[in-house]
């Protein structure tokens, strides 16, 4: 194996222990889940750039008689991309004492305000930064609100 398909391999793995995370870890973090709620998902075209830059490396390899490992680990690494990019749903866990965004823990006691946007955004601000939560249904506003209030 050269060192692209280390490189590769390496790209694998941590996108394996990422979904793993998102999928099974994260609703177990920091207590019981009370609410989980789906997202809207945000930056399409990015993911499809990159699987589209996955697909480009693959023709690559084939077209050049590259070696067949390279194909088929290009091969895995763009359908995990496709289910992380694409089926994968985006989603907020809220928990006792917090919440997790974009996989980030965020404790209730940073939240400095809370706001509604008149397109259905919630803003939510922290001590430096603005989160904009984009809800899938509209009714998981209310929801939200009953959490944390």
């Amino acid at each position: 194996m050269s060192l692209t398909d280390y490189v590769i391999v390496a790209s694998i793995i941590l996108f394996l222990l990422y979904a793993i995370y998102d999928e099974f870890i994260m609703d177990h973090r920091w207590g019981k889940t009370r609410l989980k709620i789906f997202l809207q998902r945000r930056n399409k075209l990015d993911g499809l750039i990159f699987i589209g830059l996955i697909i480009i490396l693959i023709y690559n390899n084939v077209t050049h008689l590259g070696p067949q490992i390279t194909t088929n680990l290009l091969m895995i690494m763009a359908f995990i991309a496709t289910w992380t990019l694409c089926i994968r749903q985006p989603k907020l866990l809220f928990k006792a004492d917090g919440f997790f965004y974009a996989n980030a823990w965020i404790a209730y006691s940073r939240i400095k305000s809370i706001n509604l946007s008149e397109d259905g955004v919630l803003v939510i601000q922290l001590e430096q930064r603005r989160l904009l939560i984009h809800v899938r249904k509209i009714d998981d506003l209310e929801k939200i609100y009953n959490i944390i209030v």
